[in-house]
């Protein structure tokens, strides 16, 4: 490629400066150099191209022939380069990242707080993928996962959020108080579509609880956590659920558990692949996630 011939840049900056303020005072401002060295540039870029390029008023500089006519090319080309240059800082800023989680978790336990991230980390765009599958975490499709299971996952690191106990719960207004009286009471089910790991359900509970004359098959079925939920809150029945899932219910009586026992899944954890366990942006949502369990958890000693 062969080499340009252009004056230096700063001289160019200058001129271009004082063209369109018409003013080395005004020119000088905005580059936060003094009048002089604004002059004293303009008139080196002068020598340098053999021509004159300002007639030089008391309180005004009016351009030449040949001034107008590098100003025209000079402003274009620096606003072409700003327009590239915010382009390219603004595609940097920003940074996205997806993270997968069960539908309850991401509705009922992060998304009231993205603010908190939001606060944190303006430049972070926070993708939520919500689904019982556990999926690849890859910088590809997902970057970071809140899963229930044992906590070994090969090549991941896993940090626990909270326990997955699971209740009987429903509303107040039912009047429930004995477990002698839950098989006159509908139950509601929640079964995931293509859910993965077994789950602990009326079957399961009610081999711990033996109670006489339940039919464990007999209900409402929902494949939404959020869901069974709603119906349980609207006096449909009684449902088994996390307790960590409807602590906002049960701190203010909508909910209730009336009687035992209670039921110990799988704990949740945080997973993130051990090669980007210092990337800064899976860090940011990392301290929030953390940040969020701290502050959930105390609000669940307080239930």
């Amino acid at each position: 490629m062969s080499h340009r011939p252009l004056p230096s840049l700063s001289a160019l900056r200058s001129f271009e400066a004082a063209a369109r303020h018409e003013s080395a005072k005004q020119a000088a401002q905005e580059l936060s150099v003094t009048a002089t060295a604004i002059s004293h540039q303009i008139r080196g870029l002068e020598r340098a191209l053999g021509v004159s390029l300002f007639v030089r008023k008391p309180r005004q500089l009016v351009l030449t022939p040949q001034g107008h006519e590098l100003f025209q090319v000079l402003e274009t080309a620096f606003d072409s380069i700003s327009n590239v240059v915010g382009r390219l800082n603004a595609a940097q800023v920003r940074h996205p990242v997806t993270l997968s989680t069960t539908p309850a978790v991401a509705m009922r336990w992060l998304l009231p707080w993205v603010c908190m991230l939001r606060d944190a980390h303006p430049d972070i765009d926070l993708r939520v993928h919500v689904s019982h599958e556990p999926v690849a975490l890859d910088a590809a499709t997902t970057d970071i996962a809140i899963r229930y299971g044992d906590g070994r996952w090969p090549g991941l690191v896993a940090e626990k959020l909270f326990d997955n106990t699971f209740v009987p719960v429903c509303s107040p207004r039912l009047g429930l108080s004995d477990v002698a009286q839950l098989p006159s009471h509908s139950l509601i089910h929640f079964s995931a579509q293509g859910e993965v790991s077994t789950r602990l359900d009326w079957a399961f509970w009610q081999k711990r609880a033996r109670v006489a004359g339940l039919n464990v098959k007999a209900g409402l079925v929902f494949s939404d956590e959020t869901h069974a939920i709603s119906a349980a809150v609207g006096e449909q029945g009684v449902a088994l659920m996390s307790r960590q899932l409807i602590k906002d219910e049960l701190q203010d009586g909508r909910l209730v558990q009336p009687f035992g026992p209670e039921l110990e899944g799988k704990p949740f954890f945080l997973v993130y692949p051990e090669s980007r366990q210092h990337d800064p942006t899976i860090l940011a949502i990392r301290d929030w996630v953390m940040a969020v369990q701290g502050m959930l958890t105390r609000v669940s000693k307080d239930i």
